[in-house]
This record gives C-alpha cells, sequence and structure tokens, in this order.
C-alpha cells in the first residue's frame, strides 16, 4: 500500500488522473472503476480536461460504478448513475452504453446483483478502481459488519452513512434511501488497481484504520491492506491521525521517476 500525502486535492486528483491515463494509453479498452459522493469529483474534473485537450480518450474504455441506492426513480438527480453522466459522461468521449451500474430499480434485486457481478466478470474485470472512504470507513456501501468475502448484493446502510450523505438530499435524512446495491469487498479486490482518495480531519480516524489498523470488519477498509497494488491520496488534514505519516512522505519523496503510483 502506497500513502501519498499533499496538501492540495487538486494535486492528489492530478496524480488519480495521471494513472488512470496511463491505463488507457497502455490500453485503450481498459475497464475503470468509478466512484460517487465527493471525494472524485476532482479527479472527473481533471480527467474531463485532458479528454477535452485532446491528451485522453474514453473512447474504447468501459466502466463500472461502485454502487447505487435502491428505489429512486431512473431520472432522480442523485441517483449515481445520473451523477456519473452529470460529473463525467456528459463532458468525455465514452461510448454509449459504455458505462453500466448497478440496477437500483429492478423487481428483482438479488437478480440484479448476480447480474452485474457476472458483467464485470465478462468484461475481463476492472484495470483501475476510484475508491473513496466513509466517516466510519465504509468503501462503496459496505459498511462497518461487511463480510471480507462479500460480492455484490442488497446492502442497508447505517444511520451515520445517511447522515452523511443528507447533504446531498437537501439535508433531510428521510429523504435518503435505506437500501442500496453495492459491490462487495471480495469484488473490489479482484481489480488490478485500487485509487483511494480522502480528504478533511472528518476521514483522519478511517484512514488510520484502512492503512495502519487491524484487518477487521469494523473497518471495511482495512481488506485493502491484503491487495497488492493500492494507492492512497489523502491531504494534510484526513492523513492527521497516521503515526507513519513521515515515513509516507519521505517514501513519496524519494520514490524513483519512472515508478509510477
Amino acid at each position: 500500500m502506497e500513502v501519498v500525502i499533499d496538501a492540495s486535492p487538486e494535486r492528489l486528483a492530478e496524480i488519480a488522473a495521471e494513472a488512470v491515463e496511463r491505463v488507457l494509453q497502455r490500453n485503450p479498452r481498459a475497464v475503470l472503476g468509478l466512484a460517487t459522493g465527493s471525494s472524485p469529483l476532482l479527479v472527473y474534473r481533471e480527467l474531463a480536461a485532458r479528454c477535452a485537450a485532446g491528451t485522453l480518450s474514453f473512447r474504447e474504455a468501459r466502466a463500472f460504478l461502485l454502487d447505487e441506492y435502491v428505489g429512486l426513480p431512473e431520472e432522480h438527480p442523485e441517483r449515481y448513475r445520473r451523477v456519473i453522466e452529470r460529473e463525467l459522461e456528459q463532458h468525455v468521449d465514452f461510448a454509449p452504453n459504455a458505462v453500466q451500474g448497478p440496477d437500483g430499480t429492478a423487481d428483482d434485486l438479488v437478480a440484479a446483483c448476480a447480474r452485474y457481478e457476472a458483467a464485470i466478470v465478462e468484461s475481463g474485470g476492472v484495470d483501475v478502481q476510484l475508491l473513496g472512504v466513509g466517516t466510519d470507513g465504509h468503501i462503496a456501501f459496505n459498511e462497518p459488519g461487511s463480510s471480507l468475502g462479500s460480492r455484490t448484493r442488497v446492502k442497508t446502510l447505517t444511520a451515520q452513512t445517511r447522515r452523511d450523505n443528507a447533504r446531498f438530499f437537501d439535508g433531510d435524512v428521510e429523504a435518503v434511501p435505506r437500501l442500496v446495491l453495492t459491490q462487495g469487498l471480495r469484488t473490489i479486490l479482484d481489480a488490478r488497481h485500487l485509487i483511494l482518495l480522502a480528504t478533511g480531519r472528518g476521514k483522519a480516524e478511517a484512514v488510520h484504520q484502512l492503512v495502519e489498523g487491524p484487518v477487521s470488519a469494523l473497518w471495511p477498509a482495512t481488506v485493502l491492506q491484503h491487495h497488492p497494488h493500492v494507492t492512497v491520496l489523502v491531504d494534510e488534514a484526513a492523513a492527521s491521525r497516521l503515526q507513519l505519516a513521515d515515513y509516507y512522505r519521505e517514501t513519496w519523496a524519494s520514490k524513483p521517476a519512472w515508478q509510477h503510483v
């Protein structure tokens, strides 16, 4: 696990975008994993800028979303499929139907999860997966107590996650759905490169646990310690609880130019 600490969220977004760009330059048909929430927004803006400048293209790429609310209407602005359209797809050159998300409107949610898991496998798997982390250590919607071997499934959100996400629903906690579809922790671990972004002091304890704590279902993000290629991008506030922060800074500062994230 590589930890990069930088005071500038914009610089962290550039590092993540550079990693995505390198993957697409090596393989234009690469499969991307897209997260929603606030953490990846600067990354999406940076990717859109590179696409507009002609240095990056998504024409042959495919992408899968991490998760989706259950029960929100197709056109609801906070449905994650709509969020990705708004924040990324409309600004880059994905081919039609190249981006896929789990179907939170399906009559049979269990079957929808199985189809989604199968679609990821059939694509050849995710080459680079963007991630955020919740204040309670959840990744995607794998809440505390989630099985570390879980696959795409239906989950119930904790009260804390619903409170955190109420900001996207005009502050109304009751408007936040209780059920979601989410890729499982094992599904996420199958991606070849994981890039997690976290900013702000509110994420400091979760970052400390995922990087330095014991692997535990109480902090689902800690399962990333078992992955061979994880990049954790954090600002100074999110890094404030890291015991080995100085070492992470030294490692990043002395990293050879040829050795990318």
